[in-house]
């Protein structure tokens, strides 16, 4: 920028158009790389789509840049979300997880955390499902090797984990005596946090109850939780817990 103002002189240069190169000069240098980790696509047996598309549209409102990844392995199955059942097919997690990232999307064993500033977990049963094991195992469940891997390597780098829904069981398991929230427990609209949080409790992790709108920040863990659709909540309320999250990991990265 100072060789444009060497070049064109101050005469040319209005301080509107100054400030204008200023701030696109500074927004760009500033601009945080963000990894998004899918899990499939749909709520029952991949990431939910709502949640996803709620995370990119807060980043890229947060200036961020944003690169998608997924595990490149079979769902645990396939569920048929219109009658709400098992079907008798198999696909492929990276496959379907192209689906929501417009097919610009990366094996998750090509996602390098020096690349990165902050990484993203959407919810969806998925998350549950095909990047662990909870959802048949609860808190005896097995984390995917190359999940498990990102999240260790972008937590001993010190780079924030933002994480929706039911994805924060994934800290609880990775991480000993973090802090995560799914929701509000003993609430009639967050119909499932109470036996997750005891799950979560009970892994040696804390649970704080936070209400849909709001995201928890674990400063020491630098972990950044919503509970997402653990809430039966407007789809609007929803947008803006993520949107607190997606914030605050902006804040920390």
């Amino acid at each position: 920028m100072l060789s444009l103002l060497r070049h064109c002189g101050p005469n040319l240069l209005s301080p509107r158009t100054i400030s204008a190169l200023n701030s696109h000069f500074y927004s760009s240098e500033m601009s945080k790389r963000v990894a998004v980790v899918l899990a499939g696509c749909g709520v029952y047996d991949g990431t939910e789509i709502h949640e996803a598309s709620a995370v990119l549209v807060h980043l890229s409102r947060g200036g961020a840049s944003v690169s998608m990844f997924a595990p490149n392995t079979e769902q645990m199955h396939v569920i048929n979300h219109l009658k709400g059942e098992p079907s008798q097919e198999s696909r492929n997690v990276l496959v379907e997880s192209a689906r929501l990232a417009r097919g610009n999307i990366q094996n998750l064993s090509k996602l390098s955390v020096k690349d990165h500033d902050a990484i993203i977990f959407p919810g969806g049963f998925g998350a549950a499902k095909n990047l662990c094991t909870w959802a048949v195992q609860g808190k005896d469940c097995s984390v995917n090797s190359e999940v498990q891997a990102v999240l260790q390597a972008f937590h001993t780098e010190g780079k924030p984990i933002g994480l929706c829904c039911i994805s924060p069981v994934l800290a609880a398991k990775v991480f000993p005596g973090c802090e995560v929230t799914v929701g509000i427990e003993k609430d009639q609209k967050y119909p499932n946090t109470a036996d997750t949080a005891a799950a979560i409790n009970q892994l040696g992790c804390t649970h704080v109850s936070k209400s849909v709108s709001e995201s928890h920040v674990d400063e020491k863990n630098k972990l950044v939780t919503t509970c997402a659709f653990m809430c039966d909540a407007p789809i609007h309320e929803v947008f803006d817990g993520i949107g607190s999250m997606v914030k605050d990991v902006l804040k920390l990265a």
